[in-house]
């Protein structure tokens, strides 16, 4: 049997260890992870091997050659371009045999390979992807499969929402040759994007194998050091080089030496001719070949490659040091600091926690060398938050989002876009907007990218611009709604969309990386402020409405405006409709844009009074950001946030001069379905991101999008949340009907939705995701946000929170006794795999 080693991958986030070095070099346990992986393969007698080779080749073929020194039968495929994962694998296998086992060659693994190709073999599959559980899915593919193992779904890096599994796939596959006429020849063609989605909607026998053992993508910089720890700690079946001579659970190798007096603690490995002088103290650590830990230092969780010098009295815990460097005496490492090769570190100087120092870099004796990255663990996992309401970078003000962190992001954003092309800025009219928005404006500058500043503006009127204009996305700074302490970055695209998660990625990857150039003097981005802004979105605006019958009806509207921007333009807009509008809050005040829960409900029953003293046809409060409205109807009564939606769809349905789709997040209630049968409309169930109810309005058939907790999308306009124009849209609907709100809601369907949470450990959200997605099979489901299953006319709803530590469950039925049924069966069933997979933990 073949096998084709995956190794051409740049390794770009693991640098700064990989900047001279392609990642399957990288070594673990004093080998390279590459080689870690031609002896798993020569274990499960596999021994026929070809690597497929892309960033710096010679440094592989320099190291293997041909195999023989390692057991193997090892041959090279060198790309010129870049043909992606299946279209480079498809072009090495014309020469192969039938069958053929493609495993990257920077992943550290025991699996047992046997296993897996029985079970293909077994199944006839023309392809098997490995699996694997993990705790935390979301950085990889999942995988989903029946009972018999065939996949059924693929979701590529999916958010919470998404993990309907903890199953993973592991980048090790089992291919036919058959296979091969699916993959086109000379052009990009990805295994997990391109290839597997075509076989499963041609039907194809693909198959998933479930595999024991570890496995681990070493994908980030901590997790290379964890891995190495693991691998001494046993968790990992690997060749160690060395014996255990000196005693159990230290191995050395020729020509190594250690003073008596030093002292060595847990696992630690030793390469050759390695020296650990007196006095000194290593503990769970690995020392590379050539390398010397002087009197009287101390290495802790740590690893060194090879040729490092540490110096008498230095300190090392929980760092990585590459090739060729010299830590001085006296010199301390914090915690999680990555010290790259060929690289001086002073005699009595301090590199802080979490800093990456890049090769051949000098620090001074005595320097004090800061954090580049000075959050700890605050952006660990990523920058750009998940939570629906709060999409896009947040963090405290001054604390967590500096005018520092500022700019580097905006150096990152403006790799993203490309040096030459133009983005837009825009903000609320708080003093701190101001500072944070200039620090990202001139890291966007640095990296070549103009920008378009509209200063002062409410984010629908700059994703209306975005879409009309030659700027490729923009970024609208603004104090949280939620929060004081909070600022938000909203991020969007050419459309005036909400950035995909898959360029979020993207930017947190050159952001952590620091992977971005700064341009020549001459070459620094253009800032421009444009003048006519409003303007073009008030033309726009006004042309897609009927401004007539808005005046013919001659409308009583209490307006609360929250002192939000929209105060700058859309009284100008009323004043056009002929509309008698009593404005609350419409003076532009940043320090009162925030509201807090208990603030949000006062002024909601202030606006109810007023509508009711006033005998006002209706009033409306229009978020700060002037994306969002929330309705008090002519009695005076506040309309919540479900009967909001059914009532915007049913005013849709009634006036719509065209049919067409109505979309609602997946939790919404199936009164809209009800309603849609009997007016003629289709319905679509969306993700609860505001992403995903953008990409839905941008749809050809979409008429309305909205969600529960006022946003509305009126696709005509444009297909992005826009409070302005929903009150304009209102206004309309209700010239058109002739009626009033309260008359309306009587139309709606009755329903009764309960929900509850139940507490989850972040660790257990994937397997829960999965028992249920398992225990739902034969039923009616729907895997869209969370998992939806459908009983006749009533569902239920499972989904885990984007920023805590608890599910959110619900079910809608004709009755409250069987919605709570519905609520209490599934979280008993939840709390129930818990435990169980807890037990199972602790034996």
């Amino acid at each position: 049997m073949k096998a084709i080693i995956m190794a051409g991958g740049f390794g770009t986030r693991l640098r700064p260890l990989t900047n001279n070095l392609p990642k399957p070099m990288v070594p673990m346990a004093n080998r390279p992870i590459m080689e870690h992986i031609i002896t798993l393969l020569k274990n499960n007698s596999i021994t026929d091997l070809t690597g497929l080779l892309y960033f710096q080749p010679e440094a592989i073929k320099e190291y293997f050659n041909d195999g023989s020194a390692f057991g193997v039968n090892l041959d090279y495929v060198s790309a010129t371009v870049d043909l992606g994962t299946a279209g480079s694998v498809g072009a090495a296998m014309k020469k192969d045999p039938e069958t053929t086992l493609v495993i990257s060659g920077d992943v550290l693994t025991d699996i047992d390979l046997k296993e897996a190709i029985n079970f293909h073999k077994t199944r006839k599959a023309l392809a098997t992807i490995v699996l694997t559980r993990v705790e935390n899915p979301l950085p990889f593919g999942i995988v989903i499969t029946d009972a018999t193992g065939r996949i059924t779904r693929f979701l590529e890096k999916p958010g919470w929402g998404e993990v309907f599994s903890d199953t993973i796939n592991t980048g090790i596959y089992i291919l036919e040759k058959k296979i091969l006429p699916f993959i086109p020849e000379g052009r990009e063609f990805d295994f997990s994007k391109d290839l597997y989605p075509l076989l499963l909607e041609k039907k194809k026998p693909i198959y998933g194998y479930v595999a024991e053992g570890y496995w681990k993508d070493v994908g980030s910089l901590e997790e290379y050091r964890q891995a190495n720890m693991d691998i001494l700690q046993g968790k990992v079946n690997v060749d160690i080089p060395g014996t255990e001579k000196a005693r159990e659970g230290v191995w050395t190798t020729e020509g190594s030496r250690i003073d008596f007096s030093s002292n060595l603690e847990g696992k630690v490995v030793i390469g050759r001719n390695s020296r650990i002088e007196a006095g000194s103290r290593v503990v769970n650590s690995i020392v590379g070949d050539n390398t010397v830990i002087d009197e009287g230092a101390v290495v802790i969780d740590s690893v060194l490659w090879d040729g490092v010098t540490v110096g008498c009295g230095a300190l090392l815990q929980e760092n990585v040091v590459a090739g060729s460097t010299e830590i001085s005496d006296g010199a301390h490492l914090g915690e999680g600091a990555i010290v790259s090769d060929h690289c001086h570190i002073g005699r009595n100087s301090s590199v802080r926690a979490n800093v990456k120092v890049w090769p051949y870099k000098h620090v001074e004796d005595g320097a004090t060398l800061a954090s580049s990255l000075i959050w700890g663990q605050k952006w660990a996992r990523s920058i750009f938050s998940t939570h629906y309401s709060t999409h896009g970078v947040t963090g405290l003000a001054n604390v967590e989002l500096t005018p520092e962190f500022a700019a580097k992001l905006g150096a990152a954003y403006g790799a993203f876009i490309g040096k030459g092309m133009s983005v837009s800025t825009s903000r609320d009219a708080h003093k701190t907007s101001r500072m944070i928005n200039r620090a990202v404006m001139t890291g966007i500058l640095s990296t070549g990218v103009n920008v378009h500043d509209y200063g002062v503006t409410p984010i629908p009127v700059v994703r209306c611009m975005a879409r009309g204009g030659n700027e490729l996305g923009g970024i609208h700074t603004r104090r949280s709604p939620f929060d004081p302490h909070l600022v938000d970055l909203k991020f969007f695209d050419k459309s005036g969309l909400d950035l995909h998660p898959g360029q979020e990625k993207t930017i947190e990857k050159l952001f952590f990386q620091e992977d971005f150039t700064r341009v020549k003097m001459e070459e620094t981005g253009e800032l421009v402020f444009p003048i006519h802004g409003f303007e073009t979105y008030q033309t726009a605006f006004m042309s897609s409405i009927d401004s007539e019958i808005i005046k013919k009806a001659g409308f009583k509207m209490v307006l609360d405006y929250s002192y939000g921007s929209s105060t700058r333009i859309l009284p100008s807009i009323l004043g056009g409709l002929n509309c008698d509008v009593i404005a609350l809050n419409a003076n532009l005040d940043a320090a009162r844009t925030t509201k807090t829960a208990e603030e949000f409900k006062k002024g909601l029953n202030q606006l109810s009074s007023i509508v009711r003293s006033l005998g006002a046809d209706l009033g409306i409060m229009l978020d700060a950001g002037g994306e969002k409205i929330f309705l008090v109807d002519d009695t005076g009564e506040t309309i919540d946030g479900e009967t909001a939606l059914n009532l915007m769809a049913l005013l849709v349905m009634k006036t719509s001069g065209r049919k067409g789709t109505i979309a609602v997040p997946v939790t919404a209630s199936r009164a809209v379905e009800q309603m849609a049968q009997t007016y003629g409309f289709d319905t679509m169930r969306t993700k609860m991101s505001t992403r995903g109810l953008m990409e839905a309005a941008a749809s050809e058939d979409a008429v309305f999008v909205g969600e529960e907790w006022g946003g509305f999308i009126f696709p005509q306009f444009q297909p992005a949340f826009d409070g302005m124009y929903a009150i304009a849209k209102v206004l309309e609907m209700l010239a058109n009907v002739d009626t009033r709100i309260h008359r309306l809601i009587r139309e709606i369907p009755p329903s009764i939705v309960v929900k509850e949470r139940i507490p989850c450990s972040w660790e257990d959200k994937g397997m829960v995701m999965r028992r249920l997605a398992e225990d739902s099979r034969g039923k009616e489901t729907a895997l869209i946000d969370g998992i939806r299953i459908n009983f006749g006319g009533d569902w239920f709803v499972a989904y885990p929170s984007q920023s805590r530590s608890y599910f959110h469950v619900m079910a809608e039925a004709s009755t409250e006794k069987r919605a709570r049924e519905l609520v209490e069966k599934y979280s008993e069933k939840i709390k129930k795999w818990q435990v169980r997979n807890t037990t199972i933990k602790l034996h």
